[in-house]
């Protein structure tokens, strides 16, 4: 493997002089003699949100394998992204109003004209791609949006050519994103512009929690509010694929090479998490 002989000075600075009492969303997981590190993301940071904590850092050296939810590079594709477009749009000249009610869309319009956005820029989007749009334009302005932490990784690994692997593929998680909010794109349009008003405090507190380690505000913060307005939604999209990840997570677990697993935070916390999930199943987790 070819790595910078001053990034490699940086590595061993990292790992060696890591504070013993530092903890953030890293686990070691473990049975017997066999281990991987788990660690949750944030998909989207700031400039000042970086550097990132330094157990991923030293994880990321300890670790043979760089294992992501899915194929990042095949992601940010040209191709990929177009068959995103497609799939997440209306055809046949059917557009939002056509779905949403009077009273949604009149919302929807006014939030957009708030905000100088022509609604004809999105109206044709299905609601998981329309609130996608609209959160990344008030992250940006914002000065929120920048490279998460799954990319940044994904990145480094192939400079380094480190060995990559993925979870599910990316036609399987596009598959998730058009069947979200279905029969539910009224509440979903409407939460959703709740949120982006909160959008500053919302993620203040998702990455102070995140990068603490704290599972129990990330649930409080993240997924119980949305677990009560979208259930079968939010079963899907953390539960469905948590228990679809495990076999491959516990097949990792049995050979040599270490791995180093990043999943969305949200994916570890709560009773579905995989935290939860690999303790029951016996193995044993260390926080990094």
């Amino acid at each position: 493997m070819k790595v910078a002989i001053l990034e490699f000075i940086i590595a061993i600075v990292v790992i060696l002089c890591l504070p013993a009492n530092a903890e953030t969303s890293i686990w070691k997981v473990s049975k017997g003699n066999r281990h991987l590190y788990l660690g949750g993301t944030v998909h989207i940071l700031a400039r000042d949100d970086y550097p990132l904590p330094a157990p991923f850092a030293r994880a990321y050296h300890l670790s043979h394998r760089l294992v992501l939810e899915t194929d990042m590079q095949k992601l940010q594709s040209a191709e990929f992204q177009q068959l995103m477009l497609e799939r997440l749009s209306y055809r046949g000249g059917r557009t939002l109003k056509d779905v949403l009610s009077a009273q949604t869309y009149q919302k929807l319009e006014d939030y957009c004209a708030n905000r100088n956005i022509p609604i004809t820029s999105i109206h044709s989007y299905k609601p998981g791609l329309a609130t996608t749009v609209l959160l990344m334009i008030e992250l940006e302005r914002l000065g929120l949006a920048g490279e998460g932490v799954d990319a940044f990784f994904s990145n480094k690994a192939q400079e380094d050519q480190k060995k990559l692997g993925k979870l599910e593929t990316s036609e399987e998680q596009l598959d998730f994103l058009v069947s979200m909010g279905q029969g539910e794109e009224d509440q979903m349009i409407e939460y959703a512009l709740s949120d982006i008003d909160q959008l500053p405090a919302l993620m203040g507190a998702i990455k102070s929690a995140w990068r603490q380690g704290d599972m129990q505000v990330l649930e409080e913060v993240g997924i119980n509010p949305y677990l009560e307005q979208f259930p079968e939604t939010m079963d899907m999209l953390l539960g469905d694929r948590n228990r679809n990840w495990l076999p491959g997570i516990e097949a990792m677990l049995v050979t040599a090479e270490v791995e180093l697993i990043l999943v969305g935070a949200l994916h570890l916390a709560g009773e579905q998490g995989l935290l939860a999930q690999l303790r029951k199943r016996g193995y044993k987790l260390e926080q990094q």
